[in-house]
């Protein structure tokens, strides 16, 4: 039952800061204010509904050290997409402009806070925690990166390919992520990270949900492979490989320092005991 508690918990407010950030995302200042509190909503409500339904404090939202790892987070979130910009721009796929729009940059560090945060407590918070605990690390990583790719499909310019890309370059990752720190806070700042260069700093399409003007008023043309096309450079060749790459990472280092959950023996055995009618 702590599964569905903490999950109708999370969702609910999800939905409700979801709203809330849509209804006031063309005023740039509002956007900020009211995504950075629906984020710290979403940390408290996760905290709170762990604590009840488990008894424990939650560890992985613990304030020690809060700052410190998402910061690291975003470093890598935002150099991971620079990536992908990089070799766009080599390539002369992608080019600059000139200035975008500074007050639409500060505005969207609300709004990708508010959906980066609430898409990890949801999606590696309780899912892929809970899920783990029965079916081990890599199991629970690729249900949940799949599930996590899939619910891009409903964004507005979605693909299937682009959904794809999603659940391995980010689905995976993210999960990785958790399982190397056993923290929300570094797979809060990788998601936000990435988020926010694609749309406050680099001006692109994010997730099929078309551009942001940010930061900087660019431009991106060239075959979908390479740039995503209307999916934006998340469906990018690029942007699967960096994300795969950085899974690769993730994996070893939960793999370094022991935090590679097997099946539980419980599972197992209720599986060893199953016998199939003839």
């Amino acid at each position: 039952m702590r599964f569905v508690w903490q999950f109708l918990a999370v969702m609910v407010v999800f939905a409700i800061t979801g709203s809330a950030v849509g209804a006031v995302k063309d005023n740039d200042w509002l956007s900020l204010v009211v995504g950075l509190t629906s984020a710290a909503l979403a940390i408290l409500v996760y905290a709170w509904v762990v604590r009840r339904t488990e008894h424990r404090a939650a560890p992985d939202v613990a304030r020690e050290g809060a700052v410190v790892k998402t910061g690291w987070g975003i470093l890598i979130g935002v150099g991971m997409f620079g990536a992908v910009i990089a070799n766009l721009y080599v390539a002369g796929h992608y080019e600059i402009d000139g200035l975008g729009s500074p007050a639409g940059a500060v505005g969207l560090v609300g709004f990708m806070a508010g959906a980066a945060v609430a898409e990890e407590v949801v999606f590696r918070g309780v899912l892929f925690r809970i899920i783990e605990e029965r079916t081990g690390t890599y199991i629970a990583l690729v249900l949940t990166g799949i599930v996590f790719g899939l619910m891009h499909l409903f964004n507005e310019n979605a693909t299937l390919w682009g959904a794809i890309a999603i659940a391995i370059e980010a689905g995976f990752m993210l999960a990785a992520a958790y399982a190397a720190t056993r923290n929300l806070w570094v797979p809060i700042g990788v998601h936000f990270g990435w988020n926010y260069a694609a749309a406050g700093i680099f001006s692109t399409e994010v997730s099929g949900n078309g551009a942001s003007q940010g930061l900087l008023d660019t431009a991106t043309s060239g075959p979908e492979l390479l740039t995503g096309g209307g999916f934006g450079p998340e469906g990018s060749v690029y942007a699967i490989g960096f994300g795969a790459l950085l899974t690769i990472v993730f994996l070893w280092l939960a793999h370094r320092r022991g935090n590679i959950k097997p099946r539980s023996e419980r599972a197992v055995r209720v599986n060893s005991t199953v016998t199939l009618p003839r």
